[in-house]
């Protein structure tokens, strides 16, 4: 399986969650797989994903890098964080603008 990121988002960017593995934490530049759990939609990018997310409670949440605290995926600010498109989860826009003042170059 291609697990490999397609894209050339600039990092800082916020993405549309649907666009996003939630278990590699990958911006992959195009519609994922929707998986339902708990009322909440989660994404993966391929069978072993989708079989996961409901399954293991560690792929559908985050820690913040600025809050510290755990965030559900589905309701996070996603943002593409690394050089590959790896992503950070944020708990809201407020942390994330943290983020991005903090980690300026």
């Amino acid at each position: 399986m291609d697990h490999s990121v397609h894209n050339n988002m600039e990092k800082g960017t916020i993405v549309p969650s649907d666009e996003v593995c939630m278990v590699n934490n990958a911006f992959m530049g195009k519609k994922q797989f929707e998986v339902k759990y708990e009322g909440r939609m989660y994404y993966g990018c391929c069978e072993m994903c989708k079989e996961r997310i409901p399954k293991e409670a560690s792929v559908r949440s985050a820690i913040d890098p600025i809050s510290k605290k755990e965030v559900d995926k589905a309701t996070a600010v996603i943002a593409v964080t690394g050089d590959n498109g790896e992503v950070s989860y944020f708990e809201n826009k407020t942390t994330y603008s943290d983020y991005i003042k903090k980690n300026k170059n």
